[in-house]
């Protein structure tokens, strides 16, 4: 019999709200509650339903999952709150430190922490408007991440709707499942592609995938850890936070410890150290965060970290090898550093076959020899490093090493300058630090062009393509056409991310040229200062100590790297290309004079004259301080339209509400 168009969609939502309710017990509670069979048959029936309906189709049905067309690539989008990275803490005493810094700053109040397991993932940030996913990203720098909302959405564990039209951003760990890498790398081999190295460069390198139905056959999860925000509606605890995570249908790790004192921290992670072996998932560690949301506030952030968080990291692996030989490579600074070739061992999920050994005074204080069995390990799980020699296994065919005395580059004589440890090249045309200068200054942190990692910057120096930073502006699509693994659709993009980075903030520039002691915030503090890379060529030696926090050797630093004739060029170089000198971010306001300075303000409602991380960060460039909850200890709550729950207790409670007209005229009257 016919059906209606309205019992068609009757049946069509109840399918979806059927198979969500399974996507959640299975990928989330892990308690399924029908087979595979069933669940096979009522998503054949919905995917039917819809291929003779499209038009009821919706976004967040169940079906469109499985991933759609490739994508030609990744859009930036802007974190409305920074995805800041946490401190790391390696043992007990640090973790004691870190308690004594939070107390100090809240004395005589009650902390009490929330200890978390550190999933070994990628981070990732979830926005939902109105109960509705609308857009996944990665953490990027913190800042700026890639949108890679068509590869979240294959994550059965994130749902796209929720039970309740809030309005937040979800942070989470994406990840893969032990059993999954197992799985993807037996396929892999049998279709004889190389093997991931572990499940979180499996997890990381499937969500930078183009083609979404590649990542929706890696089957990855996604443990939900916190919010960026939460309109209207008051938290008062990350705990709480995490509970309403999970009453929204997120997958929140189970283990997880609400501790008095950091006592008790350290005897919860002491009860794990043994059992992450046993996990189905990898961790690399805990997290520790002050529970209460005024507190974290309270406390702030440094420029990259939280100060109410911290990492503690787990002890790294150790493993036995052979070490056959050591190599030397040149940094973009001309420092020489040795590494050493291994015999290969797997070691905290990866196969290591080289390690650092930082400089010539470690080789010797090791007393390593060439053939000597080592223990090397995994510093942070990160970086692998030799930590002893087994001397008592030496059979006298071992021999000793000494490092050059020349640059295995240039062939120049190398130094040790007074007062370091590293031996150097001087000689400023050396090939190597011309080279891995050109590879920092289009990293992430400076001038941040796509597609130019190190293989390609070395690939383009080998052809003879660049000889500076500045010849990356002068390259053409007839010149990179001709080279390996460039079709034309990469060498557009990477001629639009070059294009596109002429037009980067000043500081980026300064911190790309790789001036010594020169860091990124460093940068940002002399491009505020001058404003333009013209007068900070001009600056004195007392103009740059002027500058807050720019101590003598910084500037002595500066005035070498500007004297030098070479450096001249390739600015001139930078200047034809027409990269931009100038600094383009938000001036520094002398915070005495503010009348945000010292005062705490709340943001709720809709804001029609800027967006609330713009609002933010001009409160705190004015010395206020913005936190996302409403308490006795808040000066002014700035309501926009459609203000809620925040506004009421705001009025509740007597503090002086500000429209958007007022904050305007009080962040010096221009949009």
């Amino acid at each position: 019999m016919m059906k209606s168009l309205e019992e068609i969609q009757s049946r069509i939502e109840k399918l979806r709200a059927e198979i969500r309710e399974h996507d959640y017990r299975y990928h989330v509670l892990d308690q399924p509650a029908i087979s595979d069979y069933e669940y096979d048959q009522m998503m054949r029936e919905l995917v039917d339903l819809e291929n003779q309906y499209p038009e009821l189709i919706t976004p967040d049905s169940p079906t469109q999952r499985v991933g759609g067309e490739p994508l030609e690539g990744f859009e930036k989008v802007s974190h409305r709150t920074p995805m800041l990275s946490l401190s790391n803490a390696f043992g007990p005493e640090d973790l004691r430190e870190f308690d004594r810094r939070v107390r100090g700053a809240l004395p005589g109040e009650q902390v009490n922490y929330v200890c978390e397991l550190k999933i070994d993932g990628l981070a990732v940030s979830l926005i939902y408007e109105h109960g509705v996913f609308v857009r996944g990203a990665t953490r990027g720098d913190g800042e700026v991440g890639e949108d890679i909302t068509a590869n979240l959405r294959t994550i059965k564990a994130i749902p796209l709707v929720l039970p309740r039209p809030l309005t937040l951003e979800v942070r989470g760990e994406a990840y893969l499942p032990r059993r999954e890498f197992v799985r993807i790398n037996r396929e892999r081999e049998e279709a004889g592609e190389p093997l991931f190295a572990n499940p979180r460069n499996a997890a990381a390198g499937s969500l930078r995938q183009l083609d979404p139905r590649i990542v929706s056959r890696r089957n990855l999860s996604l443990f939900a850890y916190a919010m960026g925000y939460l309109e209207d509606e008051t938290i008062e605890t990350h705990y709480e936070g995490l509970q309403l995570l999970k009453d929204l249908g997120f997958k929140v790790n189970p283990y997880m410890r609400v501790c008095a004192d950091i006592e008790e921290v350290i005897d919860f992670i002491g009860e794990w150290a043994g059992k992450r072996a046993d996990l189905p998932y990898d961790i690399d560690g805990m997290v520790i965060k002050v529970n209460r949301y005024d507190q974290q506030a309270r406390l702030g952030a440094t420029a990259k970290s939280p100060r109410w968080a911290i990492a503690y990291k787990f002890a790294a692996e150790q493993a036995e090898t052979i070490l056959r030989d050591i190599e030397v490579s040149v940094g973009r600074t001309g420092v020489v550093t040795p590494t050493a070739i291994l015999d290969p061992v797997q070691l905290a999920g990866t196969t290591v076959s080289r390690a650092t050994l930082h400089n010539e005074d470690i080789i010797r204080e090791l007393d390593v020899m060439l053939g000597d069995t080592v223990i090397v390990q995994k510093a942070g799980d990160i970086i692998p490093e030799i930590v002893r020699v087994l001397k008592e296994k030496r059979t006298g065919n071992e021999r000793a090493y000494h490092m050059p005395t020349h640059c295995p580059e240039c062939d120049s004589e190398l130094v040790r300058l007074e007062g370091e440890v590293a031996l150097r090249c001087i000689n400023p045309r050396c090939q190597a630090q011309i080279r891995e200068g050109i590879i920092h200054f289009v990293s992430r942190d400076a001038m941040n062009i796509d597609g130019l990692g190190e293989r390609v910057v070395t690939q383009l120096f080998q052809a003879g393509l660049i000889r500076d930073v500045a010849d990356l502006y002068t390259l053409t699509e007839e010149q990179l056409l001709p080279l390996e693994r460039m079709g034309k659709k990469s060498v557009e993009n990477l001629l639009t991310s070059i294009e596109r980075s002429k037009e980067n903030s000043v500081e980026r520039l300064i911190f790309g040229l790789g001036i010594r002691f020169i860091g990124e915030k460093a940068a940002k503090l002399l491009a505020q200062h001058f404003m333009t890379l013209d007068r900070l060529m001009q600056a004195s030696f007392d103009e740059l100590i002027a500058v807050p926090e720019i101590g003598p050797k910084m500037a002595d630093s500066i005035l070498h790297y500007f004297a030098q004739d070479t450096v001249h060029v390739v600015i001139e170089k930078l200047r034809a290309a027409e990269v931009n000198f100038t600094y383009r971010g938000p001036a520094p306001v002398a915070v005495e004079e503010s009348p945000f300075a010292g005062k705490t303000f709340v943001l709720t409602g809709t804001l029609t004259k800027f967006d609330r991380k713009e609002a933010s960060a001009m409160i705190e460039q004015r010395g206020g301080k913005v936190t996302s909850s409403v308490s006795k200890k808040t000066d002014y709550v700035i309501a926009g339209e459609k203000a809620g729950s925040k506004l009421d207790k705001a009025r509740e409670l007597g503090i002086q509400v500000l429209d958007e007209d007022t904050l305007l005229e009080w962040l010096g009257g221009t949009e």
